[in-house]
């Protein structure tokens, strides 16, 4: 898994079982390979890239993948019945009927010699879905003890069952905004919210936030890297206010959004993805909301998101459906994933 945030590629290794109807799951090793510098700043720059230069990428990504996978069963002496991969989205554009995560699956088949399960996304779009978010059928078989899935990763995106469909949406963005601020600090991301907590709310930028036109959207819906670039980090380029004001008021317009999302929800809310850790941001989601907020253990925290592309590439070894309309807003549900062999 590799997310819009660029903390890294996190592998997983996942085992499910199937009991009386019921699928349970291990997560028995786990590690994030962090990107250089240079990786971090080669991925930004696809998206302005020349055609030759992303197929060229698409290509050598999934050869690195491939890489990362052999390198890490080796390692741990593990096996692995085949690599599930999400890829790296460069493109995310389903109004416009196109999406793509390079990481090309025979590359990456070739490079660990291993089957593999990848581009999860181009079978909804081309339905008419959004192609995302894909987590929620995990969210549903595997973490159903729960009223409300909430990932604060790059992008937050919430899931939940209403008259017994799951919806789920991207409520907002979150680290990819973060992150950027705390780079105007030389920080990687704000740690534990310390340097928002230092700030205040700016309600006038946090009014221009709220105005954003993906918030006046019905779902289903999606966020993409081009529209957070259009809107949030223009809005935040052009505003003059400190870093810590800043970041106090991003953190203030996530918690706003969610509770917006969740005001009339019951029961208890799993959060995971970078943003649990900030203990900043978590504490303000609680105040605006009438949920309780579960922060599970380390390893769910950092790898449910990869736990989950694991299970869609279990469903799609089987046939199984593995995204669904009610999510997407696709014309059906279907089992998406293309399969290379070695």
């Amino acid at each position: 898994m590799s997310g819009t945030s660029l903390d890294g590629v996190d592998l997983a290794l996942c085992r499910f079982e199937l009991k009386r109807g019921r699928w349970s799951f291990d997560i028995e090793k786990s590690e994030t390979v962090p990107y250089s510098f240079v990786q971090k700043k080669k991925l930004t720059g696809l998206m302005t890239a020349s055609a030759e230069t992303l197929a060229y990428e698409n290509t050598g990504f999934g050869t690195l993948l491939g890489g990362l996978a052999k390198t890490f069963l080796a390692k741990h002496r593990l096996q692995a019945d085949f690599v599930s991969s999400h890829g790296h989205t460069i493109f995310h554009q389903p109004h416009r009927k196109f999406t793509l995560q390079i990481g090309e699956g025979a590359a990456l088949s070739a490079a660990c010699r291993l089957p593999v399960v990848c581009d999860f996304r181009t079978a909804d779009v081309a339905l008419g879905g959004q192609g995302a978010p894909l987590v929620p059928i995990g969210d549903r078989l595997l973490f159903n003890e729960y009223d409300c899935c909430l990932n604060l990763g790059g992008i937050a995106n919430i899931s939940f069952e209403r008259s017994g469909e799951r919806i789920a949406f991207d409520v907002c963005p979150v680290n990819m905004v973060l992150n950027l601020l705390a780079g105007e600090k030389g920080k990687r991301y704000d740690n534990g919210g310390s340097m928002a907590g230092k700030g205040k709310v700016n309600t006038k930028l946090l009014q221009k936030l709220n105005a954003v036109p993906f918030y006046r959207k019905p779902f289903p819906k999606s966020l993409g890297r081009e529209e957070i670039e259009k809107y949030f980090f223009r809005i935040m380029k052009n505003d003059k206010s400190s870093v810590e004001d800043k970041l106090h008021t991003f953190c203030e317009h996530i918690a706003k959004q969610i509770s917006a999302v969740t005001n009339k929800r019951k029961g208890r809310m799993l959060i995971t993805g970078g943003g649990a850790y900030n203990d900043f941001l978590v504490d303000r989601i609680r105040l605006h909301t009438n949920l309780e907020i579960v922060v599970p253990e380390r390893i769910i925290i950092e790898f449910k998101e990869a736990l989950i592309f694991a299970f869609l590439g279990v469903l799609r070894w089987r046939n199984e459906v593995n995204c669904l309309r009610s999510v997407t807003g696709a014309s059906r549900d279907s089992c998406g994933g293309a399969i290379y062999h070695p």
